[in-house]
């Protein structure tokens, strides 16, 4: 009940950061406004429920996954000048699965 309960909080959040913003490409400055405020209501949920060696692993894999989004939007906004909207997305995610790989073999 409580990942029910997370999941609507943050889908809520993601929303209202997305209607308030006042900027042209409402998407990405959604995600910017929301990414502070999940961040501080994740690291109070992981703080309560984790070890301090697993809040150490989830803190590192979590600053992967921050530079993986960063690199997934930015890849998004940058393939749209020369494909397809659809074709930048797919390109897109395809960047993001090879970064992910690539973390995965040399980081871990």
């Amino acid at each position: 009940m409580g990942y029910i309960l997370q999941f609507i909080i943050g889908g809520t959040i993601l929303v209202c950061a997305s209607l308030l913003s006042k900027s042209k490409y409402l998407f990405l400055s959604g995600i910017i406004t929301l990414l502070p405020i999940m961040t501080l209501i994740n690291v109070s949920l992981q703080m309560k429920n984790m070890s301090f060696v697993d809040f150490r692993i989830t803190q590192k894999n979590a600053i992967f996954g921050a530079f993986g989004a960063v690199i997934f939007i930015s890849s998004i906004y940058l393939l749209t000048k020369w494909f397809k909207p659809s074709d930048a997305v797919i390109g897109a995610i395809i960047i993001y699965i090879m970064y992910m790989i690539g973390c995965k073999y040399f980081f871990a």
